[in-house]
């Protein structure tokens, strides 16, 4: 259960399904909301037209064709080894009704498309060892959910530390804007995580300063840089506000 505080009436159902992406970590076309017994709600309607209460409850359910619910359950959960089994890599054994018939490029492109999305839930819900589990084997960071967002983007949101020092690592960007214009950096100071907007500044500024590896601050010359770029973070605060 989750509260959406920013609802109203003239919200659309595509646009509450976007903000769920973001709280729940589930991208939104995967998403099958229901309210009451009025059916599926369609993603042009507005919450008005379904006769939606202040206080009412929405369910989400997720798509069953190919597969989806496993998967996101196993990434929910943070089960590698189920995972494993789900077709997130390319010598995977597993196949649906619809991809035993995928051919070499189609394939790889299915592949890829489950290894991202079981990537993006992993990483919101800060489930580290399957998202390192998932990155070892090939799963793409800049890869984007249909509103434009990064692995990075919800990791941030959701303050998860360990997920954005490895998706970092793996080569992930602070500066990827979403459909709204947002980069993990400002979408993490809106969810008000302090801590994941000064480790991707810290990050931005290690590499900028050419320093290579993980961002461990409990290396003396990491430390070093740590308290150089946190003055300038602090200072860029201060203008800001």
């Amino acid at each position: 259960m989750c509260r959406v505080t920013n609802c109203h009436s003239d919200m659309t159902v595509r646009e509450l399904k976007e903000e769920l992406d973001l709280r729940l970590g589930i991208p939104f076309n995967l998403q099958r909301l229901q309210y009451l017994d009025q059916g599926i709600l369609m993603d042009e309607a507005t919450l008005k037209f379904y006769d939606v209460v202040p206080g009412g409850i929405i369910s989400l359910r997720i798509w069953h064709y190919d597969g989806w619910t496993e998967l996101v359950l196993a990434a929910v959960e943070g089960d590698s080894s189920k995972l494993s089994f789900l077709g997130v890599t390319e010598d995977s054994f597993y196949r649906t009704a619809n991809s035993q018939h995928f051919q070499d490029t189609q394939w790889r492109k299915w592949v890829a498309q489950r290894a991202f999305v079981a990537l993006y839930i992993a990483s919101h819900r800060g489930n580290l060892e399957a998202v390192q589990y998932l990155l070892e084997h090939g799963a793409n960071c800049l890869g984007r959910s249909p509103v434009g967002r990064t692995p990075l983007h919800v990791a941030a949101a959701m303050g998860r530390l360990d997920c954005i020092n490895l998706l970092l690592n793996y080569g992930a960007s602070i500066n990827d804007k979403d459909a709204q214009g947002e980069t993990p950096m400002t979408l993490a100071r809106r969810m008000n995580r302090g801590q994941s907007e000064r480790r991707m500044f810290l990050f931005y500024w290690l590499v900028k300063l050419g320093m290579k590896g993980p961002a461990d601050p409990a290396d003396p010359a990491v430390n070093k840089a740590f308290q150089r770029v946190k003055s300038r973070f602090d200072s860029t605060k201060k203008k800001k506000t």
